[in-house]
């Protein structure tokens, strides 16, 4: 059975938020007063309270529009496109800036529009009437205009809640997985310390003069074409997650593509370093990807003189990650250039530590290994019922 369907705006209500003429800039945003929300506040459906910037009384009563509460969702236009939140507390005085508030009507449980609006049904709609390149954007009005399939209420409120438990499951697991990594940094920051403060005072190389001279550090394939069934596997940023690779969702390219880059082909044991967009995610390359490639927004390091996962933990410490971001430039696409990675000071104790601390990190990594095999099957499991859920299954 598939259900009735309405566009949004004959179950919603919608408001935009205020980016006019009184809208304060950064340098009047306080650290109290009015809360001011923006895309960046919005995390995982929900609104992320802490952190929040605030404005004074005075400019909060000269805004006139953007003034949301409990119940309402706000949903972001244009540079995060489809970010959405759902405000399930009350915040007593709070604008939302650069977005626009959905307010859902009687009728229309909150619970089941949340869940819309985080479907592949929704990201269709999102992609059909989304306008720009560089930075996408999507008219209110086209967001108006989004079909959404409608059972009866009690039917919505039943879907909401086994999508909840659904997303409860792979929450917990990605909480576990988690976790796991932050164990891994403290027992790194127990052994060794902050890698760029270096406060035990181990020896220092650049990164660039512990990788093998014969496999310098390099990015990948420019445009790798469509996906080749037989054809060559390369590793996206989507594809690295939690220090291991994403082998069963990796596309392939032509071989001829791949020679061309031939360059930048992986090996078992190679470091891989996100260089633009999310700039510092790592995984280390397993060995069903040898012979495999990577992309543009990913740089290689054939680390030859240190222990490889010794080096993964090291750029994972919030110390570097912070050295990476003080170097990312851009605007619609942010990145780090090689030659500021090549200079990355690399605190170097002794093989024999380093080795101990890999061989704890490999136990780990076997754990790590199950749980993300157990959320991929919880991904699977929350796609399908999703699907089932808006097209009538379920």
């Amino acid at each position: 059975m598939s259900w009735q369907e309405l566009c949004l705006s004959e179950v919603c209500s919608f408001e935009n938020g205020d980016r006019g003429k009184n809208y304060p800039g950064k340098s009047a945003l306080l650290d109290e007063g009015m809360p001011f929300v923006n895309a960046g506040d919005l995390e995982e459906g929900m609104l992320r309270v802490n952190g929040l910037s605030y404005i004074s009384l005075s400019h909060y009563q000269r805004l006139s529009n953007g003034k949301f509460s409990e119940g309402d969702f706000l949903f972001c236009l244009r540079g995060s496109l489809g970010k959405f939140a759902f405000v399930d507390r009350a915040i007593e005085g709070a604008i939302a800036s650069s977005l626009i508030i959905i307010r859902p009507r009687t009728g229309l449980h909150p619970g089941y529009l949340k869940h819309y609006l985080a479907s592949d049904l929704c990201s269709k709609e999102i992609a059909s009437y989304a306008n720009g390149a560089a930075q996408p954007n999507l008219a209110a009005s086209s967001l108006k205009q989004f079909k959404i399939p409608l059972p009866p209420f009690d039917k919505q409120k039943q879907i909401a809640a086994i999508l909840d438990k659904a997303d409860q499951l792979r929450q917990k697991r990605r909480q576990a997985i988690a976790l796991l990594g932050s164990l891994t940094q403290s027992i790194f920051l127990e052994m060794f310390g902050e890698p760029v403060s270096n406060p035990r005072g181990f020896a220092v190389k650049e990164l660039q003069e512990i990788v093998d001279p014969d496999r310098k550090i390099t990015y990948g394939i420019l445009m790798p074409g469509p996906d080749v069934p037989d054809g060559v596997p390369y590793v996206r940023v989507v594809d690295m997650r939690d220090g291991l690779v994403l082998v069963d969702q990796l596309r392939r390219t032509t071989s001829e593509i791949a020679k061309e880059y031939r360059r930048s082909s992986l090996r078992a044991g190679d470091l891989l370093v996100s260089i633009r967009g999310h700039v510092g995610r790592l995984a280390v390359t397993p060995p069903k990807c040898g012979g495999a490639n990577i992309t543009q927004d990913t740089a290689r390091l054939a680390i030859a003189g240190a222990n490889p996962l010794y080096v993964s933990a090291l750029l994972s410490t919030s110390e570097a990650q912070h050295w990476m971001s003080q170097r990312t430039k851009g605007v619609a696409v942010r990145g780090i250039n090689l030659g500021d990675l090549k200079k990355f000071p690399v605190m170097l104790p002794a093989i024999s530590e380093q080795n101990d601390f890999a061989r704890q990190v490999e136990q780990k990594l076997k754990v790590l290994q199950l749980k993300e095999a157990q959320l991929n099957s919880s991904e699977s499991l929350f796609c399908s019922l999703q699907h089932r859920a808006f097209t009538g299954q379920l």
